[in-house]
């Protein structure tokens, strides 16, 4: 059903709940996940037009994202990891579309839509107008996968 999942993270203890699902999810479909990291400071916001190196932050984002990747491939899992830089929304998009993901999973810091649903901060600009499914989790129910963020820190 889903081939490829791509997961942003941030470095915060929210991954560890949505990578409870993820790693789950990716293991009984097969699915290869795409870890993704937006480095949004000043230096990622210009690196570009100003030909500016990393910063140490975007090499912490960097270091951060091998740590978890390797996490999971010791567990099986197929994992590609990208480090963007830029607008969170933007890039979680372009990312979804240019790695051929046709999942994207956030996890959120409480955040409501006006429905009461839960939503990521950046969420409201992934995928507009484009056709791929999204699922979201909130850390605030992180306590029923204290097991499953216990294996992921191993």
């Amino acid at each position: 059903m889903y081939r490829r999942i791509l997961v942003p993270v941030e470095h915060s203890p929210a991954d560890d709940t949505i990578l409870a699902h993820v790693r789950g999810l990716a293991k009984r479909l097969g699915s290869a996940v795409v870890l993704i990291h937006v480095a949004d400071g000043w230096v990622a916001r210009n690196i570009k037009e100003l030909e500016l190196r990393e910063s140490e932050e975007m090499r912490e984002d960097r270091a951060y994202l091998e740590e978890v990747s390797a996490r999971l491939e010791a567990e099986g899992l197929d994992v590609d990891a990208v480090l963007a830089a830029g607008d969170p929304a933007k890039e979680i998009a372009a990312a979804a579309e240019r790695e051929r993901c046709d999942l994207i999973a956030m996890a959120t810091h409480g955040h409501r839509d006006r429905h009461g649903h839960p939503r990521p901060p950046v969420a409201g600009g992934c995928g507009q107008g484009q056709h791929r499914d999204s699922i979201t989790t909130s850390d605030e129910d992180s306590d029923s996968y204290g097991e499953s963020r216990e294996e992921i820190k191993k």
